[in-house]
């Protein structure tokens, strides 16, 4: 599929597709949009990824940057090949990917699944340019301090009077138990919600009183599949769709509620820490059942706010409260919108972000 199948007024401004025959790199780079600014958009690895996928997590960029009023605009790349690929292997696969980029100056890479920090890392020794890099060169590791979950959490907060859920005691179902399903989990447990249901690549597991979430954390932290933890019990993957919760929180691939599953969702609020984790035809039937869905450029911010601090020159803890600052703030927006129009959460969200897109384009020199 090529840009011209889904370009708009907004971008794609480049797709690039990258091959190199002696480390057998296949990659996509889509640069977005970047009146606002360069492009930040992180490097994601996996084996099955698409030119169409890769576009729609730009454009996702696009939004979110725009709606968190970052002086940026979006982009995303992808390396096509399997993220468990031995530390070499992977060190060699992003390098030359690096390489291949070097001379696109106005995109940023970041991490995002099957990268992390260290990745980064090789990533600016290339090119000069990376964010969420170690704290020895400077980063601010998104992924340890658990900025997009500290994210998720504050949009939770704000959206506990527009759903009738209180976190405090609210029953949470994570699909995707990563960097970003294990922080949002931990700082729900902390306002007294329960971890009932938690699902990774590798299976699922569900514990109607909820999961020692401190001590899954760490059984997930020492290499293990949740499906083999000792409390609860074992479900399929696909099966978290269904756990009976308050909370339903997506933090793993795309399109993880399609038509075909949206149904089985026993939840009053999803709140997208993935990015575009459901369908517009789920997120459709969603809202015709009274669920609330928090969009996942709004939700999801933490990690590219965080990466836009320490772009700058910002502190762990200038970053931690521009997150939660805007974060709020835009979940409020969204939500009090919505209440009062009747319109969708995202219809209300994407309206906002490309009207700043569309502003900002407006001071570009058109000829």
């Amino acid at each position: 599929m090529t840009a011209f199948a889904f370009a708009d007024d907004l971008g794609p401004e480049k797709l690039i597709e990258i091959y190199d025959a002696t480390t057998q790199l296949r990659a996509i780079v889509v640069v977005d949009n970047v009146a606002i600014g360069p492009a930040i958009g992180g490097v994601r690895m996996a084996s099955d990824a698409t030119v169409a996928e890769c576009f729609r997590l730009a454009r996702a960029m696009t939004l979110k940057n725009a709606a968190a009023g970052l002086p940026h605009g979006g982009g995303k790349a992808v390396i096509v090949a399997d993220p468990a690929l031995s530390s070499d292997r992977k060190e060699a696969l992003v390098r030359s990917f690096a390489h291949a980029i070097a001379d696109i100056r106005d995109y940023i890479p970041g991490p995002d699944m099957g990268t992390n920090e260290i990745a980064m890392a090789w990533i600016r020794d290339v090119t000069g340019r990376a964010v969420g890099l170690p704290r020895e060169i400077g980063g601010i590791p998104l992924d340890e301090i658990g900025a997009t979950g500290v994210g998720l959490a504050a949009a939770l907060d704000v959206a506990q009077p527009f759903c009738g859920v209180r976190l405090d005691g609210a029953r949470v179902v994570v699909q995707g138990f990563g960097s970003v399903g294990k922080h949002v989990a931990r700082l729900l447990a902390q306002r007294g919600a329960r971890l009932v249901g938690v699902a990774d690549s590798h299976g699922g597991r569900v514990a109607p009183d909820g999961f020692d979430v401190a001590d899954l954390i760490a059984f997930k932290d020492a290499g293990n599949g949740v499906a083999q933890y000792g409390a609860g019990e074992a479900i399929d993957a696909h099966d978290i769709v269904a756990v009976d919760c308050d909370v339903w929180i997506p933090a793993a691939r795309p399109d993880v509620l399609r038509a075909d599953n949206v149904d089985r969702l026993k939840a009053r609020v999803v709140a997208q820490g993935a990015n575009i984790p459901a369908t517009a035809e789920a997120e459709r039937r969603l809202a015709e059942r009274g669920v609330l869905v928090i969009p996942d450029f709004i939700a999801n911010a933490g990690g590219v706010i965080c990466a836009s601090v320490e772009y700058h020159g910002g502190t762990q803890a200038q970053a931690l409260a521009a997150i939660v600052e805007k974060i709020a703030a835009n979940t409020r927006e969204v939500l009090e919108r919505s209440a009062k129009t009747g319109r969708l959460p995202r219809a209300i969200a994407v309206e906002m972000a490309t009207e700043r897109v569309k502003r900002a384009m407006s001071f570009r020199r058109t000829a």
